[in-house]
């Protein structure tokens, strides 16, 4: 059941729902079997997806709900710290980072955005 649910990926979101540049969609996921915030966003027409979490210290990143982007939209920035992540990747761009942020896979097919498990990253079930 585990490589139906990763290969199908499990919905998040309407595709329309992550416009370039803009909000973020967060959801819940267990990392470690812990429980994490993730979101999602597009860049450049694409949509990528990471764990909540700087690299510098393990606090969540975004200043408002689903805000991670500069001014410009060209990275995403933890609010605290003020390290940069290069959107398309997660990779440290600049400031207080430890490597890159944990990214989460994702699918776009027929107007709907998915994510995708992982041995590490699981469904949160209430």
């Amino acid at each position: 059941m585990a490589a139906s649910t990763h290969e199908q990926g499990l919905p998040l979101c309407a595709s329309d729902e992550l416009q370039d540049g803009g909000h973020a969609v967060a959801f819940d996921v267990l990392y470690a079997g812990e429980p994490v915030r993730a979101f999602a966003i597009r860049y450049e027409g694409r949509v990528h997806a990471y764990l909540n979490r700087c690299t510098h210290v393990a606090m969540e990143m975004d200043y408002q709900e689903g805000r991670f982007f500069d001014d410009t939209g060209r990275w995403l920035l933890c609010a605290t710290h003020g390290a940069a992540y290069q959107p398309d990747t997660g990779a440290c761009a600049g400031g207080p980072c430890r490597g890159a942020l944990v990214k989460v896979e994702l699918s776009e097919q027929e107007g709907v955005v998915r994510w995708h498990t992982a041995p590490l990253l699981q469904p949160l079930v209430f």
